[in-house]
C-alpha cells in the first residue's frame, strides 16, 4: 500500500517524519516494504495484512499512527448540503435482483447535474501522483482520491449514457460481453455480478467500470455509485476475467459497511467544490440493513495472563481508546464497542492482541526456558495411524471421495429398511445427488478411474461417513472400505482375510468371519464379519465383486472388496495385552493333511479342531491347499500345523499322539475328512 507522508500528515494534529512513521507502523504490525525519500515528500510502501482492509487508505494508516504515537486523528470534514426533499427517486432507480442480494449487500446512488469536466486542480493532481496514480479528469480523480483517502471504492457513470437512466444489480447473462475502461473485452459468466442499465452491463461489480458509460469531456450529469460487494464474489470474478484494480483489491479484503455512504458524501462534496454542478436532493440506498455494533468484553486478568506482564485496567483502557473502541469498565470486565471498520475484531483474544500491539511487543518478556506439557497420543488418532500403517504395508493407498453419488450407484447398497438419506438440491452435484449409503461404490468408481489411466494391481481404501434413513430418522456411521484387484480371487480373499486378522490383532476387537446367511447383490461369495462378543451383530462384509456389479462400473478385471464398521474397529483400542514369560520347555509341531470337500472353508476346519479342546494345543495355523492327482475331483487337500507345549515339562510324543488322534476323529465326523497319506 503506497502512502504519501504529506497526505498522511494532513489527518494528524502533529506531523510525523518518515523515520517515526516507520518505527510506529512496524511496532503496530505494519512494517514498510520500502521507503522512497523525496525532496518535499516521502512514499511509504506499507505492508498490510489481508484482514486489515481498513488500513488500505491514508485515513486508516493515520488512525494507526495516532494510536501508537499519542497524536490525535483529524478526519476530513464532510459538509454536504442536506435537503428534506428526495426527488432523486423521480429521476432514477436502483434494483438488486434476488439472486444478487448476497453478492451486493448495499448500493447507494447520488445524482449531480451540470458538472464541468476539466483537469483537476494542482493539489489533487499532486496527491494522486504522489502514490503513483495517473490523473484523468476532475470527477474521476475525485473518486480515486476518496478511494485512497477512505478505502471505499467509488464509480461515476455518465447519466446520459445509461439506458433508461437507471441501475440494475444482477448476475451476468449467458453470452453477455463487456468492454472495460482500459479497453479490454471480456466474456461474462452467469456467476459474475454486474452493474447494468436497463439493457446491458455497464460495470463488473467491484472490479472495473465500462467504457460505454465512462465520464468524458461531454459529460454533464453523473450518477455516483458507492456500494459494498461480497469479497468472494469480487475475488472470483477478478481472477476469472484476469482483471484487477484498486477497487477489487479493497473489496476482496472487505470494506466498512458504515463507510459506504460516508464515502459517497465525501466524493459528492468534492465534486461540487471542484467540478461544480447541482446535487439532486436525496440518496438511493438499496440492500440489507447495516450491521449492528458489536460489543466484546475483555477480562483484565485474562489479558495479563496471556501477555505475561501486569497492566492496570486504566492502562488497558488508555491503550484501547485511541483505536476508537470506546472501552468502559463496569467493575468486572471492560466493554468495547467495535467500530464498523474493524471487521477483524471478533472475540476477546483479538482485544488482547490490540493491547499488546499498541503497548509494544517488545514489552513481552523473553523466557530463557520453554515449558512443554507432554501428553500421550489420543487413542483414536493412534488407532487410525495403526490402520493406515497396516494397510500401507500391504500395498493399499488411501482415497478421499465425494460423499454424494448417483442413484444408480447407490441403489444396490441399500439394505432392508434403509432409505436414501437425502437428495441434494445443488446444480453442481445434480448428477450425484444422494448421500452415499456405502463407501464401496466410491471405491468402484475410483477403480474405474485407475483402469482408464492404465493402472494395474490397484489396492485402495477409504475411511469415511455413510448415510441412510431408517423409520424417518437420519443415521450416519463411519466405515473402513477396501478394494483390491484379484486376478486369482481365492488367493486375494485369503490375503485380505490375513490382513484383516492383522488389523484385529493390532487394534484389539474380537471378530469371527463366516459365510453370509443371505445373498448380497454385489458380493459373491460374501463373507460377513461378526463381533465375537455379540455373534448376532454384523460389523463388516467382504468378498468377490459380482459380474453384474463389475459390468455396472465397467470394470475389466476381477476385484474383491469389503467394509468394516470403523467405530467398532477402533473402539477396543488400545488392546489389552497379556504378557508371560518365555517358555521353558520345547514345543512339538505336527502337520496334518486332510482331504475335504471343495466347498469346505478354513474356518470350519479351525472350528472342528478347537471343538476337541486339546489341552496342550498352543497354536493352529493354515499351511497350504492342494488340488490335483491323486486328490479326487471336487475334493481338496488342506494342510494344517498344530503346535503343542506343556508349560510344566517336556512333552512326550505319546501325549501328543492322543490329542492329534482326537483332532482327526473330530474332523472326520464334522467334515467327512480323510487323512491324506500320499
Amino acid at each position: 500500500m503506497n502512502i504519501s507522508l504529506n497526505w498522511l500528515n494532513s489527518y494528524l494534529d502533529q506531523p510525523v517524519d518518515a523515520q517515526t512513521a516507520d518505527r510506529v507502523l512496524t511496532q503496530l504490525g505494519f512494517p514498510l516494504d520500502g521507503l522512497d525519500l523525496r525532496a518535499d515528500d516521502a512514499l511509504l510502501d506499507v505492508e498490510v495484512t489481508s484482514n486489515r482492509g481498513d488500513c488500505l487508505a491514508h485515513l486508516g494508516i493515520a488512525r494507526e499512527i495516532a494510536s501508537g504515537s499519542g497524536r490525535s486523528l483529524q478526519p476530513p470534514d464532510i459538509n454536504l448540503p442536506e435537503s428534506s426533499a428526495n426527488t432523486i427517486e423521480t429521476l432514477t432507480s436502483v434494483a438488486i435482483h434476488d439472486d444478487a442480494a448476497d453478492a451486493c449487500t448495499l448500493y447507494t446512488a447520488r445524482l449531480i447535474h451540470g458538472v464541468t469536466i476539466a483537469p483537476s486542480p494542482d493539489w489533487l493532481v499532486n496527491r494522486l501522483e504522489a502514490v503513483g496514480q495517473r490523473p484523468v479528469n476532475n470527477v474521476v480523480d475525485i473518486t480515486n482520491f476518496v478511494l485512497q483517502e477512505l478505502g471505499q471504492p467509488l464509480h461515476a457513470f455518465d447519466m446520459s449514457l445509461l439506458n433508461e437512466q437507471r441501475i440494475v444489480v444482477r448476475m451476468a447473462k449467458v453470452g453477455e460481453t463487456f468492454t472495460a475502461i482500459d479497453g479490454s473485452q471480456h466474456k461474462l459468466q452467469p456467476h459474475m455480478l454486474v452493474i447494468a442499465d436497463a439493457d446491458k452491463p455497464v460495470a463488473v461489480a467491484g472490479v472495473m467500470g465500462g467504457q460505454d458509460t465512462e465520464v468524458s469531456d461531454r459529460t454533464t450529469d453523473i450518477l455516483l455509485e458507492s456500494a459494498r460487494f461480497d469479497p468472494l464474489s469480487v475475488r472470483t470474478t477478478s481472477r476469472a476475467l484476469k482483471l484487477a484494480s484498486e477497487s477489487s483489491y479493497r473489496f476482496e479484503r472487505n470494506v466498512d459497511p458504515h463507510g459506504v455512504d460516508v464515502a459517497g458524501q465525501r466524493a459528492a462534496q468534492l465534486i461540487l467544490e471542484i467540478a461544480g454542478g447541482t446535487p439532486t436532493p436525496g440518496v438511493i440506498a438499496v440492500g440489507q440493513p447495516l450491521p449492528a455494533p458489536v460489543i466484546i468484553t475483555l477480562r483484565p486478568d485474562r489479558c495479563t495472563s496471556l501477555l505475561g506482564y501486569n497492566l492496570s485496567v486504566e492502562q488497558m483502557i488508555g491503550l484501547l481508546t485511541p483505536l476508537q473502541l470506546n472501552p468502559t469498565w463496569d467493575g468486572n470486565v471492560i466493554h468495547c464497542t467495535v467500530p464498523s471498520h474493524r471487521r477483524d475484531l471478533k472475540q476477546e483474544v483479538d482485544l488482547i492482541e490490540e493491547v499488546a500491539r499498541v503497548k509494544g511487543y517488545d514489552h513481552i518478556d523473553v523466557q530463557p526456558q520453554m515449558q512443554i506439557t507432554v501428553r500421550g497420543r489420543d487413542p483414536l488418532v493412534e488407532a487410525k495411524r495403526q490402520i493406515t500403517q497396516c494397510l500401507a504395508a500391504h500395498g493399499y493407498c488411501e482415497t478421499i471421495n465425494f460423499s454424494t453419488i448417483a442413484e444408480s450407484s447407490a441403489r444396490p447398497f441399500f439394505t432392508s429398511g434403509i432409505e436414501p438419506a437425502s437428495l441434494i438440491d445443488d446444480q453442481q452435484r445434480a448428477a450425484e445427488p444422494i448421500l452415499r449409503p456405502s463407501l464401496l461404490p466410491s471405491l468402484l468408481s475410483c477403480r474405474k478411474g485407475n483402469q482408464d489411466a492404465g493402472n494395474h494391481d490397484v489396492r485402495i481404501f477409504e475411511i469415511g461417513a455413510v448415510f441412510g434413513r431408517e423409520n424417518g430418522q437420519y443415521i450416519e456411521d463411519r466405515h473402513l472400505a477396501l478394494l483390491a484387484d484379484a486376478p486369482e480371487p481365492d488367493l486375494a480373499l485369503r490375503d485380505l482375510r490375513g490382513m484383516l486378522e492383522e488389523l484385529f490383532a493390532r487394534l484389539g476387537p474380537r471378530a469371527q468371519c463366516q459365510e453370509c446367511r443371505h445373498e448380497l447383490g454385489y458380493l459373491q461369495p460374501a463373507i460377513q464379519i461378526v463381533d465375537a462378543d455379540q455373534p448376532s451383530r454384523t460389523v463388516g462384509q467382504y468378498g468377490q465383486v459380482t459380474d453384474a456389479m463389475r459390468q455396472q462400473f465397467d470394470l475389466q478385471t476381477s476385484v474383491i472388496m469389503g467394509w468394516i464398521s470403523y467405530d467398532w474397529l477402533v473402539g477396543a483400542y488400545p488392546p489389552e495385552r497379556q504378557v508371560g514369560g518365555l517358555p521353558r520347555f520345547p514345543a512339538v509341531e505336527r502337520d496334518l493333511s486332510i482331504v475335504v470337500d471343495e466347498s469346505t472353508r478354513w474356518q470350519a476346519v479351525a472350528d472342528a479342531v478347537h471343538a476337541v479342546r486339546p489341552d496342550m494345543l498352543e497354536d493352529l495355523a493354515f499351511v497350504a491347499t492342494y488340488r490335483g492327482k491323486p486328490i479326487p475331483t471336487g475334493r481338496k487337500s488342506v494342510t494344517l500345523r498344530m503346535r503343542f507345549r506343556d508349560p510344566r515339562q517336556t512333552l512326550q510324543h505319546d501325549q501328543v499322539d492322543q490329542q492329534v488322534t482326537a483332532v482327526v476323529d473330530q474332523l472326520t465326523r464334522d467334515l467327512a475328512a480323510e487323512l491324506r497319506t500320499t
